[in-house]
């Protein structure tokens, strides 16, 4: 890929390979963004997406596998996107893992890896996409969080930690950057129909649906749909971490 996105709109999305993350990409293909994803191991999904997007789209697409709670990895992605496109406008960071069970029971090493993939991940991605964002005066930044990272889920004690640590960060982030122009919000996602949740029981996913005002699981094509309208709302929106949960809290 040579360099032929210098003048037009780009987004970084991480997670893409399926679910929200591929939901996302596919929406803001859609709009015209040429991208940058990541995976953290599905690689043969990562280029299918990727793929998928060039030719319906006509979009320029750079795929990355690996690591984002590794700052050598995300510096790189960081760089390969700015060398290729040649600036950012927008960066999703939707990559994220889960892990259900009591504390007593996580390890250290279990804990630690929940903390790496879904908060250092953002994080390492503002460091290296700021700067850019910064001296172009412009940008947006949308963090993925949950709405557990607002009221808390039992079992889901690291998960939740996370999620808040993301809505804190967002809301900080947002204040040192409004002075560039540059906006930051996050969306506390509810139950979505995704991988992430296969492990429930079709019992389990009936109970959680009566207690869901709007009657369903959120989709990957709500969760596109909404960070499309956030990037094209007035940079005066920031700062804020808005609820999608069809209701639930």
């Amino acid at each position: 890929m040579e360099n032929q996105g210098f003048h037009s709109k780009v987004a970084y999305v991480s997670g893409a390979s399926r679910g929200i993350g591929k939901g996302i990409a596919e929406k803001l293909a859609q709009d015209g963004y040429n991208l940058s994803l990541t995976c953290e191991k599905n690689k043969t999904s990562l280029e299918d997406v990727a793929a998928e997007l060039r030719e319906r789209f006509h979009v320029e697409v750079l795929a990355s596998v690996g690591d984002v709670g590794k700052y050598d990895f995300m510096k790189k992605v960081g760089n390969d996107t700015l060398d290729t496109f040649g600036h950012i406008d927008a960066v999703v960071n939707n990559a994220g893992i889960a892990h259900i069970g009591l504390l007593t029971d996580m390890s250290p090493e279990e804990w630690d890896r929940m903390m790496k993939v879904n908060l250092y991940s953002v994080f390492y991605s503002a460091k290296v996409f700021t700067p850019s964002m910064i001296q172009q005066r412009s940008g947006s930044i949308i963090n993925i969080s949950s709405m557990w990272g607002r009221v808390g889920a039992s079992c889901e004690v690291a998960y939740s930690a996370t999620k808040g640590g993301i809505d804190s960060f967002t809301m900080a982030l947002a204040k040192e950057l409004a002075p560039s122009n540059i906006s930051v919000n996050a969306l506390a996602l509810g139950v979505m129909d995704t991988d992430m949740n296969s492990m429930l029981s079709n019992d389990d996913k009936e109970e959680l649906i009566e207690g869901i005002p709007i009657g369903r699981f959120g989709t990957p094509e709500d969760v596109g749909s909404t960070v499309s309208a956030l990037l094209n709302t007035p940079r005066y929106l920031t700062g804020q971490v808005i609820g999608m949960d069809g209701g639930y809290i």
